[in-house]
Formats: C-alpha cells, structure tokens, sequence
C-alpha cells in the first residue's frame, strides 16, 4: 500500500501535535517513528489508520495503483496499539473466530493454528478478561501481524512483554511481515530493527498555537 500525507497536521484544542507533514509512504517499505513519549506518536499512527481524522491536509491511500476511500480503508488496515482493546467477554477462540469475518488469516490457519502461533494453547478457553497484561498483547499482535493486509501499523509492540515474549514478537514480524508497508512507533530499538527507514515525530511537531 502507498500513502500520500499533503501538508497533514493533527491538533488538540489550540495545540498542534504535528503539522506541515508532506510524506510519501512507499510500498513494501518499513518505517519506525520514534521520539519522546507524549510527543505524539501514538496520534500519527492513529491518524495513518484512519482512526483518527486530520485537523489539515489530505491524505490518500492506494493499492496497486487503485485509490482506497476511507469507507472502505478499515479492510487495508491491521493495528494493535495500547488504545485499542480486545473484547474481554470472549474467550480466545471466540475473539479469534470473531476477527476472521473481517480480516483473513494466513492461508491454511485455522484458529488452532493461530492459537498455537501466540503459544497460548492452555488458555484457549479462557475469557480475555482474565488474561495477564503479556498475554493479551501477545493476542493483539499476533491478529495484526498474522492478518492479511497490506498496512501493518504496530504502536509500543513490547509494551508488557517480557524478553521471552519481545523475541516472540521479533520472530512473528520477520516470519509474517512478507511485502506488506509497515509502521512501528516506538523507542525500543529492538522494536524496529526490521525498519528501514527511521522518522522522528519531532520534525512535524512546531509547538505552535492554533492560528
């Protein structure tokens, strides 16, 4: 997937989080954003997303040529970021079956075969409401890596795992990642080793009143 960021800016009352951003996202490239924590990252990934809308700009998305509406966007896009959470009334294998009528699995999983990938056989089962911190990151990564679309944003992606856990997530990205356009916000180095390109959130962030 391609993205076109013209003159984007994201604000909060009278605060700009990040403006005058001009971008060219190229396909099957991986990017990490990096910079001080409440600098806004988080924002950018939402915004890239589609969750969040711009306060300015436009931004265009395409797939092979084809230009994507923001209707439709949601199909293009896998995330996991800590402001979006699981439905903990359902056990693993529900919350699994439930994903699939959106977005595919690889080709021949099953959701055994997922289930297996996060490692979390034991609990399949289980409500995700009972699940620890490590546990319910492990999910939410492994249903953005391990779907099927060509936009992959990943936001703090170790947050709440252990090192046995980070290296998990380091070997799922390489093993899934394929040509897909990637995106990781994050200050963990390990995070976006795989990263080609490094962008920092400070060059689009004026500290400037709203005018």
């Amino acid at each position: 997937m391609e993205i076109i960021l013209k003159n984007i800016g994201k604000r909060y009352r009278r605060e700009w989080i990040f403006k005058g951003v001009d971008l060219n996202i190229r396909s099957g490239q991986r990017y990490a954003l990096i910079g001080p924590n409440g600098s806004g990252k988080s924002t950018f990934i939402a915004v890239l997303s589609g969750f969040l809308s711009p306060s300015k700009g436009k931004i265009e998305f395409s797939l092979s040529g084809k230009k994507i509406d923001s209707d439709t966007l949601y199909r293009s896009v896998n995330i996991a970021a800590p402001y979006i959470d699981l439905i903990e009334e359902m056990t693993l294998t529900e919350a699994i079956d439930f994903h699939q009528k959106f977005k595919a699995l690889p080709l021949g999983w099953s959701t055994r075969t997922f289930i297996e990938e996060c490692q979390l056989q034991k609990s399949k089962n289980k409500q995700i409401r009972h699940f620890s911190s490590g546990m319910k990151q492990r999910v939410k990564l492994a249903l953005a890596i391990c779907s099927d679309t060509p936009l992959l944003l990943l936001d703090e992606p170790t947050t709440n795992l252990d090192e046995a856990g980070a290296a998990w997530y380091q070997a799922l990205l390489r093993t899934h990642l394929n040509n897909r356009t990637l995106f990781v916000a994050s200050n963990v180095a390990s995070d976006y080793q795989i990263c080609e390109e490094t962008l920092s959130i400070l060059d689009f962030k004026p500290n400037l009143l709203v005018k």
